[in-house]
């Protein structure tokens, strides 16, 4: 199954970082959107990893005062090492191989021929999906 058709959301639709922004810019995006973790991509915009609240609030702790709220532009998010390792699937993959992804991931990353991040497929998506399934095997079991 060509999982484009039925989940993904594109790039364009996507809050996504780069590997050259700053952690005010990725805080930002990140409080705007309201989201927990953002795709990074490189410059070549292959999907380079997920960014995470806690890879930020971690990176900050640690650098022992030295990263603050105030100076966070001044520090580059490739700096920051990511605690979890997201993976990507091929535009091609199939669904276990989503399903399998979503049980770690709140969202899988998607990525053409070329390694080209192209979107996500969020984990509610794959939930629903997996509901209608089986509230269709319900009924024809009746």
């Amino acid at each position: 199954m060509n999982i484009a058709f039925f989940f993904l959301l594109p790039k364009q639709e996507v809050a996504c970082v780069t590997m050259d922004s700053t952690l005010r810019q990725t805080l930002e995006r990140m409080e705007f959107h309201r989201y927990t973790a953002v795709p990074i991509l490189n410059r070549n915009g292959e999907y380079a990893g997920t960014v995470t609240e806690g890879d930020l609030l971690w990176y900050m702790k640690e650098s022992g005062g030295a990263v603050t709220f105030e100076n966070a532009s001044k520090f580059l998010l490739k700096d920051v090492p990511l605690r979890m390792n997201n993976l990507a699937v091929s535009i091609d993959a199939d669904m276990e191989d989503l399903i399998n992804l979503a049980k770690v991931q709140n969202f899988v990353p998607v990525v053409d021929d070329m390694k080209r991040f192209i979107g996500i497929v969020r984990r509610s998506q794959i939930i629903e999906y997996c509901e209608k399934f089986v509230s269709r095997q319900s009924l024809e079991s009746l």
